[in-house]
């Protein structure tokens, strides 16, 4: 069954043409036992403010914030706030290529060097290893390329200085987190040759109503953008520091990890993949591609940055539930942030969580308690209904 999923403002798309509204929630739903929980982590000082969301079904059932997005103004968190994401961006990046794939001028198993034939002169111990290294490789971190995800001026430069960083392995030998999907954004320019952000806004975002995801926000948006915070001296003390992903905002738009975005932006993407690649009568790719890059890719590869998960094409999926993914199902898919973001999708309960907060030197982002108490606290007050 497909699900509608609310948006800020009206999209205009073949669903409505027929008279088929998309869904649309009054006011802000709050789980009160999540916003509980989520004001005591700022009182903490674990957080200068949090913004968070749950679908179930198709709605929402839950949008809270609490807390500041900017303490040293005072400017209170709102649930239209705006933030770096981070990692969170490879999801996005990797269902690009597969717009890609779909229209048949990319292949999952076709050696990067078909797209990018600075690859061939990749060595690893002074043997060629860029022709064994496909595209799937690239999406599922199991290519070896090493490197930092950071970008130079343009993504060409990005990609040539990344061939000349030492090889990690061979390609589909281990699991290793890289930034192959910077390399992935890459591809998507020159497939189809336009610029990767443009690829995105005009394919994805645009389509989607996603009104608030980009690379650089605008005039307007920056007045939303939260900042962030990592610990201070004294316990509970929280203080400003650098986006050190955007730095001084010259590098190209960063494939693994530079958008910007609302919990309400990222649910309409979410939803959307749930829905096996359509969102309120827009189709942005196959259902076959859907169901490609959220299963699991490599195998019996220890994968991840949590026990129990594997690796799909781009999304972290979730093998065996424990710890902070206690409370999704088998098979669940998500991805979070060096800033502490977190994006998960349940397809057996038809459920999807977004965490938003702008912290780090807090530890693993992913295995942040956090993170399971929104997901224990949502998933247990959903289960009592």
């Amino acid at each position: 069954m497909r699900r509608s999923f609310p948006s800020s403002r009206p999209v205009v798309t073949a669903a409505l043409l027929l008279g088929l509204a998309p869904l649309v929630v009054a006011g802000d739903p709050e789980i009160v036992e999540v916003a509980k929980q989520m004001k005591d982590f700022v009182e903490r000082g674990r957080a200068s403010g949090v913004v968070t969301l749950v679908a179930h079904e198709g709605k929402v059932v839950h949008h809270a914030s609490c807390g500041l997005a900017d303490v040293e103004a005072g400017r209170a968190m709102e649930n239209d706030a705006i933030f770096a994401i981070a990692s969170m961006t490879k999801p996005v990046t990797a269902t690009a290529l597969m717009i890609l794939v779909d229209e048949g001028k990319v292949s999952l198993d076709a050696l990067v060097t078909k797209y990018l034939p600075e690859f061939e002169s990749v060595e690893l111990e002074g043997e060629p290893v860029g022709k064994s290294c496909t595209v799937r490789h690239l999406l599922t971190h199991t290519s070896g390329i090493g490197g930092q995800q950071l970008t130079s001026a343009t993504l060409a430069e990005t990609v040539r200085k990344l061939t000349e960083q030492p090889w990690r392995f061979e390609p589909g030998a281990k699991w290793k987190y890289s930034p192959g999907l910077s390399v992935c954004g890459r591809i998507v320019e020159v497939v189809s040759k336009q610029p990767y952000e443009r690829f995105l806004a005009k394919r994805i975002f645009e389509p989607l109503g996603m009104k608030d995801t980009t690379f650089v926000p605008n005039e307007e948006q920056r007045e939303r953008v939260v900042k962030l915070y990592a610990p201070g001296e004294e316990p509970g003390e929280i203080v400003a520091v650098p986006d050190w992903i955007h730095g001084d905002g010259t590098g190209a738009p960063n494939p693994s990890g530079g958008l910007y975005s609302t919990a309400a932006d990222l649910a309409r993407f979410y939803q959307t993949v749930l829905n096996g690649g359509e969102l309120d009568g827009v189709r942005i790719v196959s259902a076959k591609s859907a169901k490609e890059m959220t299963r699991v890719q490599t195998g019996d590869l220890v994968t991840g940055f949590t026990p129990g998960n594997g690796w799909g094409l781009g999304w972290c999926v979730v093998r065996e539930p424990q710890g902070v993914s206690a409370a999704l199902s088998p098979g669940s898919y998500g991805h979070g942030g060096a800033f502490g973001t977190q994006g998960w999708v349940d397809p057996k309960t038809n459920r999807v969580y977004v965490l938003l907060i702008q912290r780090t030197k807090f530890g693993n982002a992913d295995g942040a308690s956090i993170r399971k108490v929104f997901q224990d606290t949502a998933a247990a007050a959903l289960e009592d209904e």
